[in-house]
């Protein structure tokens, strides 16, 4: 778990990146200060107690998905602190009536998260994330084969969750079985081969290795349906199983072509030199 530190304004907003979930998690008491623009700390943290007394009253998801974590307080030591990720924040900010809510929302999808605008005009995030891959060089033959194996995720993503897999952590163990079955690698392997740290593997991945992750992950939803497996153990089988097509496939052109499908390269910028 990564932490570090995100500015808004004038407010410092503690965070910690999730390496499994690949997820940024938020502090709540510092988005409320922002939120309530109160200078007081202690009067931040009084605001979101009582808050979350209230939303609990009401039966409200949105503190029941809060998690705490240890993040650095002003006096340099780490206390347990509430955290939450942007999906969960985005509801929280709703119950806070503030001039700041458009503007910190805003923030939030530029700093760590993607997904609030696409809940909103998901045709819209499609859009930016071509113009995103355009302006890095990918070519529209990537383009087109990452959107292609990211509605093949989703598909997969929709199927656990209708079938008992909670999202974070379960979804994050499913992905490493698939990935490490057809790859010979985990994820956070195959990040570290290719030189990434907090980046998206997916969008530094070859054409190649797009493919056989949707050959993977097709394979295992079409495995999973017709088993119709039902929570872990069974969607575990499922994961394997589908990896293992993909793997059969991988070896089998690997062989043909004499050429690795996993390889370091990536799309980071080139280091500059120093003077």
């Amino acid at each position: 778990m990564k932490n570090d530190l995100a500015l808004f304004e004038e407010f410092k907003i503690r965070r910690a990146y999730d390496e499994k979930e690949e997820m940024w998690y938020f502090s709540v008491v510092d988005i409320i200060q922002v939120l309530t623009q109160q200078p007081d700390f202690q009067a931040a943290r009084n605001y979101w107690k009582v808050l979350k007394n209230r939303l609990t009253k009401e039966g409200s998801e949105s503190v029941t998905k809060c998690n705490r974590l240890k993040l650095e307080a002003s006096d340099g030591k780490k206390y347990l602190t509430d955290v939450a990720n942007p999906e969960t924040l985005l509801r929280l900010i709703q119950s806070v009536p503030s001039p700041k809510a458009e503007p910190i929302k805003l923030w939030l999808a530029k700093v760590g998260y993607e997904r609030m605008q696409e809940m909103a005009d998901p045709e819209k995030s499609i859009d930016r994330a071509r113009e995103n891959w355009q302006k890095h060089g990918r070519s529209e033959k990537w383009i087109q084969q990452r959107m292609m194996g990211q509605e093949t995720r989703n598909k997969l993503t929709d199927y656990w969750q209708q079938n008992d897999i909670k999202k974070g952590e379960e979804f994050a163990i499913l992905t490493n079985i698939i990935h490490q079955e057809w790859a010979g690698l985990t994820v956070q392997e195959h990040k570290k081969l290719k030189s990434l740290k907090t980046q998206n593997l997916r969008d530094h991945m070859s054409e190649a290795e797009l493919i056989f992750t949707a050959l993977a992950e097709l394979s295992t939803r079409q495995i999973a349906e017709a088993m119709q497996a039902k929570g872990m153990p069974q969607n575990k089988v499922a994961s394997k199983k589908g990896g293992s097509i993909a793997k059969k496939a991988r070896h089998e052109l690997e062989t043909k072509t004499g050429k690795n499908i996993i390889t370091g390269q990536n799309y980071l910028p080139p280091k500059k030199n120093k003077k």
